[in-house]
């Protein structure tokens, strides 16, 4: 199973926006051979929320697909939403979920590869996609992002990225996260400026945003540090969060 993220449980955000937690699938001390949680998970988490948020409220029932969802809660941290949502996770992971999280009528588990295409046959309007496309080949990563185009016309895809030289040091296993933990290889990296230039590379999707986390608390709440990785020439040399719009139907 790809690295959970105890990080978003950290309370890291603002008291004035807070964060809605969802259910605990294990102890925490079951992550510690992954390492010290990041605080950037917490605001990723969110960024991630307020994105589907902001979907569901101009497009209500619409559903949701999250691909690659593992233990993540974010359904939960939605506050259930009266929507169908649909996980997508490899059938030997996928049972792990069905075990230590509960069990919500609106929730559909498929037991199949993100890039076996026989989910397509379910209808979303938005998919998620986090921490996932990093461990693919980038081919096979841009080929599935063409076909949810063309089979989703309208619809929105949300997925995070590694900037390259992280990319290159998890090649090396030189990433170690904790005495027990050296992280896998990523092999595809994406920059911010690369993701933009999706439009003009895949065919069906119209635009490209990069979605800024929400301030946090510390370094993460100043506004000068904000303003700096927004910068060109800084932005494409840390993780990013794309939103891809797919084109209407002609």
């Amino acid at each position: 199973m790809r690295q959970p993220s105890p990080g978003r449980e950290l309370p890291n955000v603002r008291a004035d926006r807070g964060v809605r937690h969802g259910p605990s699938a294990q102890p925490s001390s079951h992550f510690e051979r992954f390492g010290k949680p990041s605080r950037s998970h917490p605001l990723r988490a969110l960024a991630v929320d307020d994105t589907i948020r902001d979907f569901l409220a101009t497009h209500p029932g619409r559903p949701v697909v999250a691909l690659g969802e593992g233990l993540q809660t974010t359904y939960w941290r939605l506050g259930r939403p009266e929507v169908a949502w649909y996980s997508v996770d490899l059938p030997e992971i996928i049972d792990a979920p069905r075990r230590l999280l509960p069990q919500e009528k609106a929730i559909t588990r498929i037991a199949r590869s993100a890039l076996d295409r026989a989910w397509l046959a379910e209808v979303p309007a938005l998919i998620t996609a986090e921490g996932l496309f990093m461990y693919l080949p980038e081919r096979d990563v841009h080929a599935l992002i063409a076909d949810m185009a063309a089979r989703f016309p309208g619809g929105r895809l949300l997925y995070d990225s590694i900037p390259a030289w992280f990319s290159k040091l998890t090649l090396k296993g030189k990433v170690k996260l904790s005495d027990r933990y050296v992280a896998p290889p990523m092999p595809t990296s994406q920059s911010v400026s690369e993701s933009l230039r999706l439009p003009s590379v895949i065919p069906g999707v119209a635009s490209a945003r990069d979605v800024i986390v929400p301030p946090g608390r510390g370094s993460w709440a100043n506004p000068v540090l904000r303003a700096v990785v927004r910068a060109p020439w800084l932005r494409d040399h840390r993780p990013s969060l794309t939103l891809l719009t797919f084109a209407e139907a002609s």
